[in-house]
């Protein structure tokens, strides 16, 4: 039971956690890494300035720490996540019992300014295409993205026997192929393939390396493509083709940007892209319309 755990330190806080508290949110990898890494660097300050105790930590203690965040130069962004973290963290804590009262009940989050989403030119997105074309491998994981516009970790995450590809590829809607995608949290959903998509994986599954695994793309040393490698290979090619201020992310940008614009409806997208809210999918609409002018002006007769 929670309550018989004698808690002290803030390293067994922290080690709790880790163990009962995260797994119990169902948090993705990537997050309970940077939700382990943002309270090992409060505690480092908590600790440096003497305090290691749980019982010991006072509202005055988290607020210097965000003000030695800004002092640092971080962005707000990284702060208001910061501070977000602690925020769940002691919430936890004091939902096990482990802390009688929440020192950061009263903590505000610096205002994250929010960036417009950087997203690819049909001319930027068909130079990706056309500089990983020689490479089967490259090529279908290039197309999944920016015909699916799903996450890098959702892509790292496909298995063989989640794709199912049509006996005859053509561009009949009878035909589309159908990936099942693990979503944050892990809800399993099913999406179309359009057939450039299945032209590519087909392509690719023909050469794919026989490895003991069943992970769907392969390095050369046959092992399972990580996260990591899927975007290092994304990095390289948008290295080549001078495409600057881009990353994987700005994949899943372009895929919706351009489908708002040539009129795919929003709901659809939401759907797709795995969005809870159709308002996180509305940025598109303002991001479309933007292209299109900027298209206009350079494009004037």
């Amino acid at each position: 039971m929670a309550g018989t755990i004698t808690v002290e330190t803030l390293a067994q806080a922290l080690a709790q956690f880790e163990t009962i508290g995260m797994p119990a949110r169902n948090l993705a990898t990537r997050t309970r890494r940077e939700y382990v890494r943002d309270l090992r660097d409060v505690l480092s300050y908590l600790e440096h300035g003497g305090t290691t105790r749980l019982e010991e930590v006072r509202p005055r203690d988290l607020e210097g720490y965000l003000a030695e965040l800004d002092r640092r130069g971080l962005q707000g962004s990284t702060r208001n996540r910061k501070t977000h973290t602690i925020k769940t963290f002691f919430k936890w804590l004091v939902s096990q019992e482990l802390l009688i009262r929440n020192p950061a009940l009263g903590l505000i989050a610096p205002r994250a300014i929010k960036k417009e989403p950087r997203f690819l030119s049909e001319d930027e997105y068909r130079r990706l295409l056309r500089a990983c074309s020689h490479h089967a491998r490259d090529a279908a994981i290039m197309e999944l993205f920016l015909q699916t516009g799903m996450r890098l970790s959702e892509l790292a995450h496909l298995r063989l026997a989640d794709v199912e590809l049509p006996k005859r590829i053509t561009r009949d809607i009878e035909s589309m192929g159908m990936v099942r995608v693990q979503r944050k949290g892990g809800k399993i959903e099913r999406i179309p393939l359009n057939y450039k998509a299945c032209q590519a994986l087909a392509a690719y599954l023909k050469v794919r390396p026989k490895v003991d695994h069943n992970g769907l793309f392969v390095t050369k040393f046959k092992t399972c493509m990580t996260a990591r490698s899927i975007e290092y290979m994304v990095t390289k090619y948008l290295a080549e083709t001078g495409i600057q201020h881009a990353s994987v992310h700005t994949l899943r940008h372009t895929m919706a940007t351009h489908h708002v614009a040539k009129g795919t409806d929003l709901k659809t997208l939401q759907v797709t892209l795995g969005h809870e809210s159709l308002a996180t999918t509305s940025i598109y609409v303002s991001l479309s319309k933007h292209s299109q002018k900027k298209a206009l002006q350079e494009n004037a007769l």
